[in-house]
């Protein structure tokens, strides 16, 4: 089972703590990337001005890539290089598109490739031929195979772990006779990630069973087909909860719920706090979502882009380092990750900007934001 930040199985990760906190990560970046870096003599070099970046996403069906993944790399890569331009490509969960991609961007000469990789082991011989052209390759939000220079991603252990005592907390003194319907995302390996180990070291010895269904794609139809054929076999009152591996499956697995009738629905765990998600959390359908910090995470990536355009070394930037199988001592940057409940909505998402009330509180969720505080009860 896997989708980690890598949807496709990343080799495991070996970690090197470094002791730099994130904040001076952040000052790093903020001082030798903005403006233009200097020479020995105190002159400005101009090397990496009007650098070309290639920005790489995997799928547009989780609605966070084109919301914010993408813009805020873009806008922070204008932010620190105004003269930089991003060339951007989704590869709509196709490896060998992705691979056809990466390619095109080689030929045209681009400085830096940040790489979401749809395929982590597959996407290595374009990333191999990315470094034989000197094109330096940030591996974003999965653990891209091949020689890459840097890697940012979040911490999905901690999504697992979130997601894990967030179903047990749900499930209450009922989790030790509960039947746990796992719904997780396509993968190559049968090998679970940093994500589902982590939650199943914190669901196996609680609960009765779970049960493993793996959707083709990262979409509600596929989750929902496959919801509503769990419920035909198993029987749709002996699941006792929904993992879902990320907020698209949460949601084909509560429509195919809702559409059997299914009341009061089991409790659901998704991730990616997608807009919808958090209104399904406030109204009570999906029991909790994880945000992971994209906006950190899309602006690390950016600030190693422009880095690495201007022939920067990273090591010391950097938190951790990984190792993928092919390179070791990645210079790597772990950010985090907080459950989203219906009492957490206004101290997560709304208080640092990822969404705002007018665009959780439409009329439909009005009565449930006004039950969470979002909304006064006279509004």
């Amino acid at each position: 089972m896997t989708r980690s930040s890598a949807r496709k199985t990343a080799p495991p990760l070996r970690r090197r703590r470094v002791g730099i906190a994130l904040t001076a990560l952040f000052l790093a970046f903020g001082t030798a990337s903005c403006g233009t870096a200097e020479s020995g003599d105190g002159s400005p070099d101009r090397a990496g001005e009007g650098a070309t970046i290639g920005l790489l996403l995997p799928e547009n069906q989780a609605t966070r890539y084109e919301t914010f993944d993408r813009p805020f790399t873009e806008q922070r890569i204008d932010q620190l290089c105004p003269a930089c331009t991003v060339t951007y490509a989704n590869a709509h969960d196709d490896p060998a598109l992705q691979r056809q991609q990466i390619n095109a961007m080689i030929s045209r000469g681009v400085e830096v490739l940040v790489l979401d990789a749809v395929d982590t082991a597959a996407v290595r011989p374009a990333v191999v031929e990315a470094r034989r052209a000197g094109i330096p390759v940030v591996a974003y939000d999965r653990l891209a195979a091949g020689p890459v220079s840097a890697f940012v991603a979040g911490s999905e252990a901690t999504v697992g772990r979130l997601q894990g005592e967030a179903m047990l907390a749900a499930l209450g003194p009922e989790a030790a006779g509960a039947r746990i319907l796992w719904l997780e995302g396509p993968s190559l390996s049968d090998q679970p990630g940093e994500r589902q180990k982590a939650a199943l070291s914190v669901l196996e010895p609680r609960v009765h069973s779970i049960t493993t269904y793996r959707s083709a794609r990262w979409d509600a139809a596929d989750a929902h087909a496959l919801m509503t054929g769990a419920m035909a076999k198993l029987g749709a009152h002996r699941i006792d909860g929904v993992y879902a591996a990320d907020d698209a499956l949460a949601a084909g697995a509560i429509a195919a719920l809702e559409a059997e009738g299914i009341t009061p629905l089991p409790p659901v765990v998704g991730q990616d706090a997608e807009l919808s998600a958090v209104q399904r959390v406030l109204d009570g359908r999906q029991v909790m979502t994880v945000h992971k910090r994209v906006k950190q995470e899309a602006e690390v990536a950016a600030d190693m882009a422009v880095a690495l355009s201007r022939g920067e070394r990273l090591g010391g930037r950097a938190e951790d380092t990984v190792s993928n199988g092919t390179a070791s001592h990645i210079p790597a940057v772990f950010v985090g990750a907080e459950p989203v409940t219906a009492a957490t909505v206004k101290d997560t998402v709304v208080k640092d900007g990822t969404y705002t009330v007018a665009q959780i509180c439409t009329p439909s969720y009005r009565t449930a934001c006004v039950r969470a505080g979002l909304l006064p009860a006279g509004k």
